[in-house]
């Protein structure tokens, strides 16, 4: 089997590519800025598993990068079958202090990069007729708002949307499933103050952050034949976080 993940140089995307690997699966590591990141994880896959690896430079909002990117799997492996759209910017800011062209480049690389992955990767599972798409959410997108993160938040609930649509129109063939994770311990929050992130874990039941690893195995399972009457689910992972 053949899996790809957007955004899988660090944090969730890397320990997916990781649990991939693990269980056998061809990884296609895909990045956009980050050379010598991508090509050490492709070197610590083939060091440490007996699978197949592809290292693909794609900025995901660009549709013609994304045609470029899945010509590519078709002619390394001539297949996909799983697709995790994991990929996803934030750029925090005072609600109106927002600057318009912030907000558009988080909507295009969450949401607009999330339908187009999963646009060009439904024609190689619907010819098929089988594939797995999970797409990354927030829980921003169902409970957890922040006037400092509306872009992202927007992009996030437009996922979930998204999620709804694609499973009705690429039934019975591909599953399509959202998960929604909570705080997690990422580079994405290395700018969070030691009081916000006290403050944070307070309204968790489980007192932390997610490591990767609690997001990533879920997925893997939400992909696996173990899931698989699991379908237009919104699934969140965050600890039991609590709306004080």
């Amino acid at each position: 089997m053949v899996v790809l993940v957007t955004g899988s140089t660090r944090g969730i995307g890397k320990s997916l590519i990781i649990e991939y690997a693990k269980r056998g699966l061809d990884v296609i590591i895909n990045y956009h800025n980050n050379d010598d990141d991508a090509l050490k994880l492709q070197k610590y896959i083939e060091s440490k598993y007996d699978v197949k690896s592809l290292v693909v430079k794609c900025d995901v909002s660009d549709e013609e990068q994304v045609e470029a990117m899945f010509n590519t799997i078709n002619d390394e492996f001539g297949k996909l079958d799983i697709l995790i759209n994991n990929c996803g910017i934030c750029r925090d800011s005072l609600f109106n202090e927002i600057k318009v062209r912030d907000f558009k480049r988080i909507l295009d690389v969450n949401l607009i990069g999330t339908y187009l992955c999963s646009k060009y990767a439904s024609r190689f599972m619907l010819e098929n007729k089988k594939g797995v798409i999970i797409n990354i959410s927030s829980s921003n997108a169902i409970d957890s708002y922040y006037p400092e993160s509306a872009a992202y938040d927007a992009s996030k609930i437009g996922i979930i949307s998204l999620t709804h649509n694609m499973a009705r129109e690429y039934a019975p063939f591909i599953r399509v499933n959202t998960v929604c994770p909570g705080w997690v311990d990422t580079d994405m929050n290395q700018n969070l103050s030691i009081e916000q992130i006290e403050e944070e874990k307070r309204k968790i039941l489980l007192n932390r952050f997610a490591d990767v690893e609690d997001i990533s195995k879920v997925v893997v399972f939400l992909t696996s034949s173990d899931a698989k009457y699991v379908n237009d689910a919104i699934i969140k992972i965050d600890g039991g976080r609590y709306n004080e």
